[in-house]
């Protein structure tokens, strides 16, 4: 599967695209028939003009078109520069949404915001299953190259909610829900108590419309999760998880 996408703004001293299949040991690559199409139509970009591409793992390449090609368009690589992996794993596993437009906000900011990973979840209570795989890829890739980031999240098809409790392995867990019998606390207080930070791993769990059933609440804490609130309103789903995201993301810096 090959994707590239491409970001480009005024502002922005070069057009910044992204591919796949791209290799650090390149020293020329060629464009797909899409990309190429846009490079040369679109953007009118010439022979000799400079362009960025990223693979989403870390690696920037600076490269030059060499030949502007409208179904080829072949490039030289000049420069290759790697940005280490986030020394802190961010995780949010969140339920799949009955409106898909919300799900897919909510996928572009958290890759905005820098999650690591996010986790599509499949609850009790989860109403649609239905997942666009490219479209959701799609979506990432481009907050990716709106933020200026090299690395993409990853980004799981649906999984079983008690799979995900049973056997996703992180230092830190939290399960936010808004069961009024159960004790929580506020996850910002949570986060801020934390030792070392900056060197754990974390997964929060965030529930479908109608959050999650007592019995899940219940599976989760018994795999050590902690009940968490995130703030003194009910939110939406989405809502949920981009609150989420902030706070974690506060918390890595």
């Amino acid at each position: 599967m090959n994707f590239i996408f491409v970001l480009h703004y005024y502002f922005m001293p070069l057009p910044f695209f992204y591919s796949d299949t791209i290799t650090t040991t390149a020293t020329t690559f060629i464009l797909n028939e899409e990309t190429s199409k846009h490079v040369v139509q679109v953007l009118r970009m010439q022979n000799g003009d400079a362009l960025q591409l990223t693979d989403g793992k870390g690696n920037a390449y600076q490269a030059i078109i060499t030949d502007n090609n409208r179904k080829h368009c072949c490039v030289s690589i000049t420069k290759t520069q790697h940005t280490p992996a986030p020394t802190v794993t961010n995780c949010i596993a969140i339920s799949l949404l009955k409106n898909t437009n919300r799900f897919e906000w909510f996928v572009e900011k958290a890759t905005e915001l820098g999650i690591s990973k996010i986790i599509t979840l499949v609850c009790n209570r989860t109403e649609k299953t239905a997942f666009k795989t490219e479209r959701i890829q799609s979506i990432a890739v481009s907050a990716m190259l709106q933020s200026q980031q090299t690395w993409l999240p990853i980004i799981t098809t649906p999984q079983n909610l008690k799979k995900i409790i049973e056997e996703e392995q992180y230092t830190n867990k939290y399960i936010a829900h808004c069961n009024e019998e159960t004790t929580k606390v506020q996850l910002q207080k949570a986060l801020a108590a934390m030792e070392n930070y900056t060197s754990n791993t974390t997964i929060i769990l965030i529930g479908p419309e109608g959050d999650f059933t007592v019995p899940e609440i219940d599976a989760a804490l018994q795999h050590q999760y902690q009940a968490v609130a995130l703030g003194n309103t009910r939110l939406r789903t989405e809502t949920a998880g981009i609150t989420a995201a902030i706070l974690l993301t506060q918390y890595s810096l």
